[in-house]
């Protein structure tokens, strides 16, 4: 499979051969898997405050010739709190049970639950080199609603010296990617209650850039919405596979591309 090299005008500097782990065949079962796996382990675990509902004292003895009881008054065996008081004569409220106002939940979520997913490294690194794969499959991308005819973008290494929002967005417009811009900087509002938790808008998911190193490009591309920047050794398979749907539109810089054909990044290690 083969690629070819812009430079930042958008003109066609050279063909390449892609890596090995492009080669890896279209798993899109394991790819989920390997989503699920890792949206899982970013859960925060959450739960009920300990002792909650339970902060009031709801005791009440059964037993006869008791001075504060309540037997032989026909009335059901829910903790009651005491509220007044007359003689021997008491106004109770129903407390701490689930049926009670104010009472403990049934059976709460507990911040203890653990969410953690396991999954083979091996595995692990088979999704990502599916994920990689799927990346380059033109009607995968296009399906993905990305809007371009290339997939992937390999673009010279004087990208990643980028540092203006506004250079990055002649470049993106130069190499054809101007109606993806236009796609993923539309906003729209959230239906339902997101709206007043802090996420009152909707954006969309835009190309991902892959770069070699630490670099410019990284703060350069924060402004823009739905567009992520990530070295090539930190890829995974939510970053390829947002929400478990194959086919990201990706733009790597020459020097990512070599990177990973060099270090054999994501392969599997066969022991001696």
């Amino acid at each position: 499979m083969k690629a070819k090299i812009l430079d930042i005008n958008g003109k066609e500097i050279k063909e390449i051969k892609l890596p090995t782990q492009f080669d890896e065949p279209y798993r899109p079962d394991l790819i989920k898997k390997a989503v699920l796996a890792i949206q899982a382990n970013n859960r925060q675990p959450y739960g009920t405050k300990k002792g909650a509902g339970m902060r009031q004292r709801g005791k009440l003895s059964r037993r006869r010739r008791k001075y504060k009881g309540a037997y032989g008054r026909g009335i059901s065996r829910v903790p009651r709190k005491t509220m007044t008081k007359r003689g021997t004569q008491f106004y109770w409220v129903g407390a701490e049970a689930p049926s009670t106002v104010g009472g403990r939940r049934a059976h709460p979520p507990k911040a203890e639950k653990d969410w953690h997913q396991k999954l083979n490294l091996n595995e692990k690194r088979k999704a990502i080199r599916s994920a990689l794969n799927a990346t380059t499959i033109k009607e995968i991308v296009q399906a993905r609603g990305h809007r371009t005819d290339i997939a992937p973008f390999v673009i010279d290494g004087k990208i990643e010296e980028i540092s203006k929002t506004k250079e990055l967005h002649k470049i993106l417009n130069k190499i054809g990617l101007g109606s993806e811009l236009d796609r993923i900087m539309k906003k729209k509002v959230r239906a339902g209650k997101g709206k007043m938790r802090g996420r009152k808008y909707k954006t969309k998911t835009g190309p991902l850039f892959i770069v070699s190193e630490k670099c410019k490009l990284i703060d350069a591309t924060t402004n823009l919405l739905g567009i992520d920047t990530t070295l090539v050794n930190n890829l995974n398979a939510a970053l390829l596979a947002p929400g478990c749907t194959p086919g990201r539109l990706c733009i790597w810089s020459d020097k990512a591309m070599d990177k990973l054909g060099k270090e054999k990044l994501f392969m599997k290690k066969v022991r001696k």
